[in-house]
């Protein structure tokens, strides 16, 4: 089931928080926890600026087969989602 622009809009604003950037942040498994259709509210993002945080988590060092536990970090999928000011209302 598709949900409206409003609907997605609420959702993201009750799920946000400040960004030092001015605008907001959302993560990414506060979206999916909320059960709202993740495909939908990514176009919204997408649609009105938004862009996956860019910040680099810091890592911890575990040692010669660190990367095989974590994965490559590469192909993960964003954690968090940065709005600009003014996006939501």
């Amino acid at each position: 089931m598709r949900i409206d622009d409003l609907e997605i809009n609420a959702l993201l604003r009750r799920l946000s928080r400040p960004h030092s950037s001015g605008g907001v942040v959302v993560e990414r498994a506060a979206i999916l926890a909320a059960g709202a259709d993740f495909s939908a509210v990514m176009d919204w993002i997408t649609a009105h600026a938004g862009a996956a945080d860019t910040a680099v988590p810091v890592t911890r060092n575990r040692g010669l087969h660190g990367s095989r536990i974590d994965g490559d970090s590469a192909a993960r999928a964003p954690v968090r989602f940065v709005l600009p000011a003014g996006a939501l209302h």
